[in-house]
């Protein structure tokens, strides 16, 4: 039976403290389009796309208005698109660039915000199609407006890939310099992973992984602010109570987010897949995750003690989500992009928060450097070896990492770049001057840890 103060503290959770369910993704493979013309090819995947996802915008739409609960975007994975360039005849990039533009206006047609999938797996070797597709990733974020990129790099059990991490550096300037004249906005659609996860329903590096069924629906909420106020109410609590509230406050938001996902689920008569009980923060005043940080006790987020901190919320989190449903997946845990939240936005205009100390923060959160605005003129050498720092940190420790960094073309440390919405903005960080090229230019394979021979 539904507690009626139940129903009354989820209502001022979305009122007064930012909680939402940040998107509904459906997922759909797109492995029944492949084939040899491109031609054909294309018009399978904008059949495919246009007609499973037809009704998702306005269902989600329908269950905002009925159960009052936000929703903020509606959005579409697809199999990584690595997969159609390798069957093609004759694959080139200008044919990868043509699926990008096909998604871009299936997305369209159907109304979501984005639509992700244009990928590849490449932590142990390239395919032709893989590395076809990365060669044309920033023409394809360039020529679009809604399609999202992501390569994964390594894993736990492969290692790294050195000459994707290598090529992926490259990617990023060149994708950064095409779209100079939106301050290298593409790079925002463009995630490096190591152990990318198949179920992530969050944007840029959302896929639909090769273990997926024909279509799914995931769901992803958010909820930092409801953290924070939460925290306040036991300001002065040892650790042991900060834990436990963070974990019954995750648990109502997982239990928030698998009613919406089952309800899409069955008004789209399509699997319910899982529920990404993320704390994603927004450029809104409240709804950051650095805010939960200094409300443990920190001054600013970035203080020594950061790094305890966001592990305890990252734990918390992920425990509170298990206890509310059984299909727990995607990332789950805590972001921290710096553009996209206004306390690590604070932080990193006073200096109080680096990429060292976001490197060291992502050894315990959900993802990894995210939404980084560096100068335009950092060498891609540099680039490529914040990647492989931060793949390192995913293949030892098991767990996921990414990489989205933007270098603003133009741009030097201390301006300020607006992205706008919930990109929101971001202030240049410096990056270290000394030169990683020679390690870069090694290439070759970064061979798997030990604890990657589990069996």
């Amino acid at each position: 039976m539904i507690n009626p103060f139940e129903i009354i503290e989820t209502i001022n959770m979305i009122d007064k403290e930012n909680l939402d369910v940040r998107t509904i993704t459906m997922g759909i493979s797109l492995k029944s389009c492949a084939g040899g013309d491109i031609d054909v090819v294309c018009g399978k995947v904008y059949k495919k796309i246009t007609t499973l996802a037809k009704d998702l915008v306005k269902v989600g739409e329908d269950i905002e208005t009925q159960f009052g609960i936000p929703i903020i975007n509606k959005r579409i994975s697809v199999t990584p698109v690595a997969a159609l360039v390798d069957a093609l005849d004759e694959p080139t990039a200008e044919k990868a660039v043509m699926i990008a533009k096909t998604l871009d206006r299936a997305a369209k047609t159907v109304g979501v915000n984005f639509i992700g999938g244009y990928s590849a797996l490449v932590h142990k070797d390239y395919t032709n199609g893989e590395r076809i597709l990365i060669e044309s990733i920033p023409e394809a974020l360039a020529s679009t407006d809604l399609v999202c990129s992501s390569v994964n790099v390594g894993s736990t059990r492969a290692g790294i890939n050195m000459d994707a991490v290598k090529q992926m550096g490259d990617v990023v300037k060149k994708a950064a310099e095409l779209t100079r004249d939106t301050q290298g906005f593409a790079c925002a659609k463009l995630v490096v992973f190591c152990n990318a996860v198949e179920d992530n329903p969050f944007m840029a590096g959302a896929f639909h992984g090769e273990g997926e069924g024909e279509c799914v629906i995931n769901v992803g909420v958010s909820g930092p602010g409801v953290v924070k106020c939460a925290l306040e109410t036991v300001k002065d609590a040892d650790f042991g109570v900060v834990a436990e509230t963070v974990k019954k406050t995750a648990f109502k938001i997982t239990r928030m987010g698998q009613l919406v996902a089952q309800e899409a689920s069955k008004r789209l008569g399509v699997p319910f897949g899982i529920v990404d009980l993320s704390l994603a923060p927004t450029p809104a005043v409240g709804d950051s995750v650095a805010y939960i940080l200094e409300e443990m006790g920190l001054e600013k987020c970035g203080a020594h003690g950061t790094t305890a901190a966001l592990a305890l919320l990252n734990d918390a989190v992920k425990k509170g989500g298990v206890m509310a449903s059984g299909y727990v997946g995607g990332l789950s845990g805590a972001f921290i992009p710096v553009s996209e939240d206004a306390g690590m936005i604070s932080a990193a205009k006073e200096g109080a928060l680096t990429i060292e100390k976001l490197e060291a923060m992502t050894c315990v959160c959900s993802v990894g450097l995210d939404m980084i605005v560096i100068p335009g003129d950092t060498p891609a050498a540099t680039i490529s070896a914040i990647i492989a720092d931060e793949a390192a940190i995913g293949m030892v420790n098991s767990k996921t990492t990414a990489v989205r960094i933007i270098p603003a073309p133009g741009k030097k440390e201390g301006d300020v770049v607006e992205f706008g919405g919930l990109l929101g903005t971001g202030p240049v960080m410096p990056v270290k001057t000394y030169s990683s090229a020679e390690f870069i230019a090694r290439g070759g394979r970064i061979p798997a840890p030990l604890q990657s021979l589990k069996n």
